[in-house]
């Protein structure tokens, strides 16, 4: 499960850069390549949809699987708060429940009488 989550993550990092990368690369819509030679009407020089019809659903495609990773990380995370504990007294009871369940001596305080002494002088 720690395996899908750092997968997922990696991705997300990923497509983040990606979409970064696309959305600067783009030009607006009144700067297309047909207002650089001073033409009036720059949506003529690529057809009437101009220049950004391959760029435009590469992003759309990258925003969608960036929501939908996102949404799944999301759900991930909060299945993962359910199992664990969200409280350090939480955890302590956690460990000591599991330590009985195994039959296995709860750890506790060493006592006083545990240490050793120290040399009088």
């Amino acid at each position: 499960m720690e395996t899908l989550n750092t997968l997922l993550f990696v991705l997300q990092v990923l497509i983040a850069v990606a979409l970064i990368g696309i959305i600067l690369i783009q030009q607006g819509k009144g700067a297309d390549a047909g207002a650089a030679f001073g033409s009036g009407s720059s949506a003529t020089v690529f057809g009437s949809q101009g220049s950004s019809g391959f760029m435009a659903k590469f992003t759309s495609i990258l925003a969608t699987i960036f929501l939908a990773n996102s949404l799944f990380l999301g759900y991930l995370a909060s299945q993962n708060m359910r199992t664990e504990p969200t409280s350090l007294l939480d955890r302590i009871a956690v460990e000591e429940q599991q330590s009985a369940e195994q039959g296995m001596p709860a750890m506790t305080e060493k006592a006083d009488s545990d240490l050793p002494n120290l040399p009088e002088q």
